[in-house]
């Protein structure tokens, strides 16, 4: 065979087995999406993430803080040693808001932030502690990492990435500051107000600062760099939730808002890496709502951001616990990365007692039975772990109308990471009436007249041995109701009402319980129950007044 029949031969087989092989089908975006992980990455090993906002070492009265006691560092390390010893994977530290550096910042020295102060608001370090603290030349991640790193534990630096709290100061000029603006007003704010999301200087949604332009995005950036070259840290948290406002969303497309994100995201993990010790991987972990509804509007997206590097998603539900959440379909646009459900001290917001400040209002402490059932839950929908968040403030804070307080129930971490254990735990399952922060469909507060009806659905996942008793639904109204006559049905099954209203598993916190007349209350059969989403029909069958439903509760053995 001579050299050109030879080549002539090979160049018709590739082209006939070409031919014969259909070309592959591109993939939707929904496959896309969910498919972009890098898939070799080895997974976080943590379980159970604590963080700790450090402004809860003054703000709270505890066994290291007095009343009236100034900080030192001995209440940050004291802070960071109560969370570890109970049993806690990873400590995650937020330092103030984001804006004024607790570092030893090149970017923007603690000298020049003195300076800007005095000139825009003549005011002194010793108006705040930790202001005062910085001023002496301290370094608030330097004593936390050098903490965790005493008691071999792995330490997060968590960064707010747009936070509100006292932005409203910035163009105000009252005859005394809260002294807290020390770490919430930086130059670069200030001088930047045209770059703010909109035009409400008291809405922490418009006042903060629009992610579009580049120098707001860039400005993060030299912090977290700066951050990541002079600490040994083994990870970094980028904390969306605080707060849930970027864009001009009405001038910007959900393919801009992501690309910017996810660009941003990018930037952060080569930032990390560049500066990790040889061998070491520092984990990106990301704090996210934890219903998909809000991610558009921020730029969020859980696929793309897995791609370019990020380790780590906490799904959190803002100030509260939300056992509810769209963990599931999370879990699945980031297959081979660690999830976490958030879970904080409060399930439900109550009136406001005090005046002025942002502690100000009544709460529902979350209890023991809720931590295990939410922890419960997000193991069986295939969850890594669960994380802690405001885990402090169960202590004396705010305005003291707001208790009774209690010292928080660090005994419920050492379980957290056990999901053998947590399987056989009794469960309460809750609905409650939350702020609407971000925005997000909720099933609570509903308001009932006679004849109404409202369903709501709860995902729950069975003990280890299944429901063998099945137990009691609660609704909990706003106000007494009176002699209104109330029907429920659970999964179409007819619940017979009973008088037990009571409140489960010896409830050490009372406020915002409600009392019996402000409840109903039917018995659950097992057979009733289904692993997954469960829906309940509530309905009013007669009654003079409307009554607003806030809380909504399985009590199950």
């Amino acid at each position: 065979m001579s050299w050109i029949t030879l080549l002539l031969t090979l160049i018709l087989g590739v082209c006939s087995a070409t031919l014969a092989s259909p070309p592959p089908a591109p993939p939707d975006a929904a496959s896309a999406a969910s498919t972009s992980e890098a898939p070799a990455r080895r997974k976080a090993p943590f379980h159970v993430l604590y963080s700790n906002d450090t402004t809860n070492v003054v703000t709270c009265i505890s066994p290291f803080h007095h009343k009236g006691e100034k900080f030192n560092p001995e209440m940050l390390r004291a802070s960071v040693d109560e969370s570890i010893d109970a049993g806690s994977d990873a400590q995650l530290l937020q330092p103030g808001t984001g804006w004024v550096p607790w570092w030893n910042s090149q970017t923007y020295p603690y000298p020049e932030h003195i300076r800007f102060m005095k000139e825009r608001f003549d005011l002194a370090p010793s108006d705040d502690d930790f202001a005062a603290y910085m001023a002496a030349k301290g370094d608030i991640v330097g004593i936390f990492v050098q903490e965790c790193r005493k008691k071999g534990a792995p330490a997060f630096i968590s960064l707010r990435l747009n936070d509100g709290h006292g932005l409203e100061y910035a163009q105000l000029t009252p005859k005394k500051f809260p002294g807290f603006i020390w770490h919430t007003l930086s130059r670069f704010y200030v001088e930047h107000l045209d770059w703010r999301v909109g035009p409400d200087p008291n809405d922490w949604y418009q006042h903060v600062l629009d992610w579009s332009i580049p120098d707001v995005r860039n400005r993060k950036l030299d912090f977290i760099r700066e951050i990541a070259k002079q600490y040994d840290i083994d990870g970094f948290e980028l904390d969306f939730m605080r707060h849930c406002s970027f864009f001009k969303v009405a001038e910007t497309t959900t393919e801009q808002r992501r690309e910017i994100m996810t660009n941003f995201l990018r930037d952060v993990r080569r930032i990390l890496d560049n500066t990790a010790p040889a061998g070491k991987r520092r984990w990106l972990c990301v704090r996210i709502p934890e219903h998909l509804a809000p991610h558009d509007a921020m730029g969020i997206d859980v696929g793309s951001m897995a791609g370019v590097g990020v380790d780590m998603f906490n799904l959190s539900g803002y100030y509260f616990l939300q056992q509810q959440s769209d963990m599931a379909k999370i879990r699945a646009m980031a297959p081979n990365t660690a999830i976490y459900l958030e879970m904080c001290h409060t399930t439900k917001p109550g009136p406001i007692v005090g005046t002025g400040g942002y502690d100000n209002f009544t709460f529902r402490r979350t209890t023991p039975a809720q931590y295990y059932t939410a922890a419960h839950l997000a193991y069986a929908r295939g969850l890594d772990g669960v994380s802690l968040f405001n885990f402090a403030y169960y202590r004396e804070h705010g305005a003291k109308e707001a208790g009774p307080f209690n010292e928080p129930p660090f005994e419920v971490i050492k379980h957290l990471n056990d999901p053998a254990w947590l399987a056989k735990q009794p469960q309460h399952y809750i609905l409650a009436h939350v702020w609407d922060d971000p925005p997000t469909p909720r099933q609570i507060a509903r308001t009932y007249t006679a004849g109404s009806s409202y369903r709501y659905d709860l995902d729950m996942a069975p003990p280890e041995e299944g429901w063998k008793k099945g137990g009691r639904l609660r609704i909990q109204c706003e106000t007494n109701l009176g002699d209104s006559k109330w029907e429920a049905t659970l999964n179409g099954v007819p619940l017979k009402e009973t008088n037990d209203r009571s409140e489960p598993y010896s409830p050490p916190y009372p406020a915002l319980l409600g009392t019996p007349e402000q409840h109903r209350a039917w018995v659950v059969p097992p057979q009733a129950l289904k692993n997954g989403v469960n829906s309940a029909v509530v309905k009013m069958d007669s009654g003079e007044s409307p009554a607003k439903l806030v809380f909504l509760d399985y009590i199950l053995d």
